[in-house]
């Protein structure tokens, strides 16, 4: 026991605190004595038991707890399960406890590190307090040995300063095996304590009631939750399978940098249930962090998307500055609360907090967020009041903003005036340019980043590609592609998707198919845009197979995906699969989805089903102009011009702005009703929106106009388009064949020949008809030689047809069998019908048998082809070969389709048929036809009696044609629509020959216009003239 006490006393020797050493003989002892009253405060308590050996030590704890065997003293673990570098002698520490009523314990733990082992040692807790004051003390038994030769000799070596070099090395080390001592020895509490001038670490298990409890109520946290004491650092690892606690330490002790620290371990960690712990413990030490501390804790709150703990923190917190304003602004910004955001940042401006470039940056990037970046023009002059401007961090968010309001020039000077320009401000400057179609400057900063020895990143690459692309240089966009793969970057996400555009804008698919196969396909991302750009592009089975491949990726698709699949089977209308998808979105839970709804009602709608559309468009919650538009364009399609304008009107009444897409489609139903008032009233809505300077709403137009008969106000329309396409071009060439003007069409096309435009299959399809309408048989032959010499295209059915009609109408009914014979392919229905209505008009009446046999072989319920058959024995006067094809019609059970005239007074549609009399108006109806035939004989009108196919007498034919119901119509519309206006007829088959001789007459001595349109074609009625040159 001497030795022991003796080494205890020469331990306090050693000068820990930097003091000189004092003198270990029994002449010096009243310095001695000095120097222990100078080192009562509890660091010198630690510092003096950290400099006793462990060896020692354990005699002094054996000698202060009464024993001598191993009973409490032996140590319980000899060795650490890990090694420690080795020093002379490292730090003993027991904590302070403060038991509770009910769980004071029986023995309290002392741990020391010496020369790579831990040794634990089991003390009474009774005995505590007598080996601290032994060891600070001394004892007063004589019998107290001296230390040994090796013990002063080890006492020599430890003279002074432990050296910091092996405080931090024990300091990294630990926290590199943190990880395996919270999976190797679950029951193991770490103590790290440290400070500038002391390190000391301890090793503590306690058995603590959890009344008293830290941890209680985070039993099922993360294991690591940690906290610290002024001027030292404390971590907390998992606990042992009993119940735990922390030990409650002295607010004197507290050190916020060490709170700060590990707060930011658990953000880097992603660990947001510790963190809360730690706070809750901070508070209960009393909220002694520092403005640093508050500030990484109100970062963590952020970080962790836990705003209203934010929030409250940010109340709480006595001190504020800069970085704790900002740090909220975030949160709020992350939260889509922007307009809070912008209030604390006026706030912090008030407050008169420092304005820094971060500061800037967050509030810039919030405007853009807000869709407000318009407004960092006043952003800007603050920054540049304050000097600020000329940094490449707030510059390049300078030019972020200016880049979404689209103030390219603003953005340029911005970035010249930055000093020392970094790789975010180039790659800024290079994607501002790109995203506002500036893509030769893009190109331009892209060389000159890298003659200044710039490398680009992925942002970059991705910028430069877009570039390539708005400029359509498909080889520089290759070139960018190879330094992608020298850098490794074509495995980046963006720089991928980039990549597969180029590839895809230039319908090089197979590229864009290597390329896809070489990046990373773990995202969603490519692969929804591989499905996508195979379903715009008319490659709906490689979609599909796509869809499949992702599927078997174990890729979830996502909404976009699932869109971009229903449109392939939307376009290959497929029926079947799309109801398969429908029932996967339907498990899923997608089928809410906007984009995933409209997809599904277009599916429908192409497959015919309206009425599954329909519900479709009733279930929809959320509908845009995308959903109203897919229904408008079903009905079209499905022709049901009525359906499609009455959801038109519906769409109004909601409120929806129509877009080109419904002007579109709502003109198209105009257009198959014939309803010129209708489609008048589009138009103006049209102009009022400026929807009408839209290219396809243009085209749109001259179609309507065309077809309800307005051929002028086409003609109007075409010439004030501001841009043509093929469309354009086309539908003015079909118009004007349409209405009889073949040299105008003719014209029209020659014209056509003269721009960039090509005509393609139904450009011709248009100059054919309108050759073949006029009886230009050269220019018709001439153009369909030119079609396959000139353009490379090859005809189909219907330039066969039209050429057909052509060369029959013409009577060269011989050539007409010729091309048949000479076609590549089988002639179709279509070929067959044209060379029958030839010889009904030839009066060829084998070869017209013929060709309605051909016809009834492919369609033996062709209608039309009977009625044809029918008409050309009847006009032969063979009329029982008439009655044998009306009977083989009763027995197929096909009927003819009775003739009908209607004409549209003031919004109401008026119905005629032959010999109708149940209009209400039939007595006036009756008169008028009365003066119009005693009118039309006075002008030299002469009924043409072949055009009753019905064997009568010649009264009772004269009398059948006036009841034909186009004179029934002109006849009402002469009587109640106003005078002076032109006067329009739809029929439903072809006007018959006396008709059209009669009308020519009346059109004389109305001095009206009078359009008729039949199956075929208009025909202008004007000044005893038709349009059609009596050609038809």
């Amino acid at each position: 026991m001497a030795e022991t006490h003796n080494m205890s006393r020469a331990a306090f020797q050693l000068d820990f605190l930097g003091m000189e050493k004092e003198s270990s003989s029994s002449s010096s002892k009243s310095q001695f004595q000095k120097f222990l009253h100078r080192q009562r405060s509890f660091h010198g308590l630690q510092s003096t038991i950290s400099k006793i050996n462990p060896e020692v030590l354990k005699s002094v704890i054996a000698s202060a707890s009464g024993t001598q065997g191993s009973e409490t003293g032996d140590p319980i673990h000899s060795k650490n399960p890990f090694s420690v570098p080795s020093s002379p002698v490292l730090p003993v520490y027991t904590p302070t406890f403060r038991p509770g009523p009910d769980n004071l314990p029986d023995a309290t733990p002392l741990t020391i590190f010496y020369n790579g082992t831990v040794s634990v040692f089991d003390v009474p807790q009774d005995k505590v307090e007598n080996i601290l004051k032994f060891a600070l003390e001394g004892t007063s038994d004589p019998k107290v040995a001296v230390p040994s030769s090796d013990q002063r000799q080890l006492l020599d070596q430890l003279n002074g300063d432990l050296p910091i070099a092996r405080q931090k090395s024990l300091q990294r080390f630990l926290e590199k095996r943190r990880e395996s001592l919270r999976f190797r020895d679950p029951e193991l509490r770490i103590w790290e304590l440290g400070s500038p001038r002391r390190m000391i670490r301890f090793f503590c298990h306690r058995n603590l009631s959890p009344c008293i409890e830290f941890a209680t109520h985070y039993r099922k946290c993360n294991p690591w939750v940690c906290f610290g004491r002024r001027y030292f650092s404390a971590q907390v690892a998992q606990v042992t399978q009993q119940c735990t606690s922390f030990v409650d330490l002295p607010s004197s002790e507290f050190n916020p940098h060490a709170y700060a620290a590990i707060l930011q371990d658990c953000i880097q960690n992603g660990d947001p249930t510790s963190g809360k712990g730690l706070h809750c413990d901070i508070l209960k030490r009393g909220g002694c962090l520092d403005l640093f501390g508050y500030n990484v804790l109100l970062n963590m709150y952020v970080k962790f998307e836990l705003l209203y703990g934010a929030i409250n923190l940010f109340n709480e917190m006595a001190e504020r500055n800069t970085i704790s304003f900002v740090t909220l602004i975030q949160g709020f910004a992350q939260s889509l609360r922007f307009s809070e955001g912008i209030e604390l940042f006026i706030r912090l401006h008030r407050e008169g907090h420092e304005l820094n470039p971060f500061v800037f940056s967050v509030i810039l990037k919030l405007l853009v967020s807000m869709g407000w970046a318009e407004l960092g023009w006043t952003i800007h002059g603050c920054i540049c009041k304050l000097g600020l401007d000329s940094g490449a961090f707030v510059g390049t968010a300078l030019i972020d903003a200016y880049s979404v309001c689209g103030d390219v020039a603003s953005a340029g000077e911005v970035f010249g005036g930055i000093i020392c320009k970094d790789m975010v401000s180039w790659s800024g400057m290079v994607a501002c340019y790109s995203e506002n179609d500036c893509f030769e400057e893009a190109l331009e900063a892209f060389s000159q980043m890298r003659i200044i020895g710039f490398k680009p990143n992925n942002f970059t690459f991705a910028g430069v590609l877009k570039a390539c692309l708005g400029l359509e240089a498909f080889n520089v966009g290759k070139c960018v592609h190879g330094y992608a793969l020298k850098t490794r970057y074509e495995q980046d996400l963006y720089v991928g998707v980039a990549l597969l555009e180029l590839y895809t804008k230039f319908l090089a698919i197979n590229d864009a198919q290597l390329a896809f196969e070489e990046i990373p396909r773990k995202d969603v991302i490519p692969w929804s845009f591989m499905i996508a750009r195979y379903a715009q592009s008319g490659r709906s089975k490689e979609a599909l197979d796509m869809f499949c491949r992702m599927r078997q990726a174990f890729i979830i698709p996502n909404q976009f995906t699932f869109a971009s699949v229903l449109q392939a089977c939307a376009t290959m209308e497929s029926l079947g699969l799309g109801k398969q998808i429908h029932s996967y979105i339907l498990k899923v839970g997608l089928h809410s989805d906007l984009f995933v709804s409209n997809a599904l009602t277009d599916v429908y709608a192409k497959c015919g089903r309206m009425e599954n559309a329909k519900d479709l468009f009733l279930e929809s919650l959320n509908r845009n102009d995308v959903t109203w538009n897919t229904l408008i364009v079903g009905y079209v399609r499905a022709c049901d011009g009525e359906k499609a304008l009455k959801l038109f009107l519906n769409m109004l009444e909601y409120q929806v702005q129509a877009t080109e897409v419904t002007y579109s489609s709502v003109l198209r139903a105009s257009a198959s009703l014939a309803a010129l008032d209708t489609g008048a009233q589009v138009h103006s809505m049209t102009v009022k929106t400026r929807y009408d300077r839209h290219i396809v709403v243009g085209n749109s137009l001259i179609d309507m106009y065309a077809k309800c008969g307005s051929i002028n106000n086409a003609r109007l329309v075409f010439d004030m388009l501001n841009e043509r396409d093929e469309v354009s071009w086309n539908a003015m060439i079909s118009g004007c064949s349409t209405h009889g003007l073949g040299t105008e069409a003719l014209k029209v096309f020659e014209m056509m020949q003269k721009t960039k435009c090509k005509p393609n299959k139904l450009t011709f399809v248009g100059v054919l008809s309108a050759c073949s309408n006029a009886g230009l048989l050269d220019q018709g032959q001439a153009y369909f030689n030119s079609m396959v010499q000139d353009y490379s295209i090859e005809p189909c059915a219907e330039h066969y047809s039209c050429m057909v009609w052509l060369l029959g109408r013409s009577g060269h009914l011989n050539k007409s069998v010729k091309l048949i014979e000479q076609m590549p392919f089988e002639p179709s229905v279509m070929v067959w019908r044209a060379l029958l209505a030839a010889c009904v008009i030839g009066n060829d009446i084998e070869l017209g048998r013929i060709s309605a046999q051909r016809v009834l072989e492919m369609e033996p319920e062709d209608e039309a082809t009977h009625v044809l058959l029918s008409n050309m024995y009847a006009t032969a006067k063979r009329w029982e070969n008439m009655a044998s094809v009306r009977k083989n019609m009763k027995r197929r059970g096909v009927r003819k389709e009775p003739g009908l005239s209607w004409i549209e007074n003031q919004g109401v549609v008026h119905y005629f048929t032959v010999g109708d009399t149940s209009h209400p108006d039939m007595k006036l109806i009756t008169g008028m036809l009365e003066s119009l035939k005693m009118k039309s004989r006075k002008a030299g009108y002469v009924p043409n009696h072949a055009a009753v196919l019905v064997d009568v007498a010649d009264n009772e034919k004269d009398r059948l044609l006036w009841l034909h119901s186009e004179r029934l119509a002109l006849a009402y519309a002469l009587i109640k629509m106003p005078s002076g206006g032109p006067i329009r007829i739809i029929k439903n088959l072809r006007i018959c020959v006396d008709c059209h001789a009669a009308i020519k007459l009346i059109s004389k001595w109305v001095l009206r216009d009078i359009i008729i349109r039949d199956m075929n074609r208009y025909h202008h009625f004007q000044d005893g003239i038709c349009s059609c040159g009596d050609y038809w």
